[in-house]
């Protein structure tokens, strides 16, 4: 299956989305999918797998998952015994606030995510106390009438990025630890193969062949892991290369569209479209972000 944009139908002056204590189906959860806000999960129980990016992760509870704009993801829940999580969705714009003359930012958690390509952080009790409290209480002025319960959540968001910050210690750097190791060697040496030459002709022929196994096993294997085929994963790859290009380049749609391996102008308007959920004139003029 494609990745697919997803949308938010909330009000522009509240960018904040919020799904709480949801377990999870393999009929029930989302396929590969991108969209422009930022997401954090936390497990509450469960079992599953969550494949963001380019990496494999072991759902458990007491995991938090950042997940930065624009980042392919999904989750695979465990037959058995299915992931119960909550998941904030929101747009930076929620949490902006002035630096009062420190070098933080309530996003910075995100910036880490994305550098060191590292999605999950195992919190400690004290975290998950905190998260679990956090949450409860922005359910709560969710589903209240009390004045201000915006302004709360705001801040109560503010507070979980605060505890995320501390605990990774970003501003010593964090941790750099490696990713874990789930799946064949094979697969994650593909994953990280794709993500640095997407935007060259790489296809199923040339990557089962790199992996020394037959494409039919290859196929199989990758579609089961990530969710979607071949075609479909570098061609979001590629999507996603071309939002970042279009907010923070000046290059034209042409030039951006052969930077990020398009030989056909027409095609990449109608993949961007497809996944995306708009025109890239439309994305470069005012993106959800």
């Amino acid at each position: 299956m494609k990745p697919i944009f997803k949308p938010f139908t909330v009000a522009p002056s509240f960018p904040f989305s919020f799904v709480y204590r949801d377990t999870k189906t393999e009929q029930r959860e989302l396929p590969d999918h991108l969209h422009d806000w930022y997401e954090m999960v936390y497990v509450h129980g469960g079992k599953g797998t969550f494949f963001i990016d380019r990496t494999f992760y072991d759902m458990q509870a007491g995991s938090l998952y950042l997940i930065p704009a624009n980042t392919i993801h999904r989750a695979f829940p465990d037959a058995e015994d299915p992931v119960t999580s909550t998941a904030l969705f929101f747009n930076p714009a929620l949490v902006q606030a002035p630096s009062y003359g420190e070098p933080f930012s309530y996003m910075q958690c995100f910036d880490w995510s994305r550098q060191h390509r590292r999605h999950e952080l195992k919190c400690s009790f004290a975290l998950r106390e905190e998260f679990e409290r956090c949450l409860q209480e922005i359910d709560e002025e969710l589903r209240g009438s009390e004045i201000g319960g915006r302004h709360a959540v705001s801040l109560l968001v503010q507070r979980i990025l605060l505890s995320v910050h501390r605990e990774l210690g970003v501003a010593g750097g964090g941790e750099t630890n490696k990713p874990p190791a789930i799946g064949p060697l094979w697969m994650r040496d593909t994953l990280l193969y794709i993500d640095e030459h997407f935007s060259k002709e790489i296809g199923l022929r040339e990557l089962s062949k790199r992996a020394s196994v037959s494409p039919a096993h290859f196929s199989r294997v990758f579609k089961q892991m990530t969710g979607m085929n071949v075609t479909g994963f570098i061609a979001a790859k590629r999507i996603v290369k071309a939002k970042e290009m279009l907010i923070w380049t000046d290059q034209n749609v042409a030039q951006i569209a052969a930077a990020c391996g398009f030989d056909s102008l027409p095609h990449f308007h109608r993949l961007f479209k497809r996944i995306a959920g708009g025109t890239p004139a439309t994305y470069r003029r005012g993106p959800s972000r």
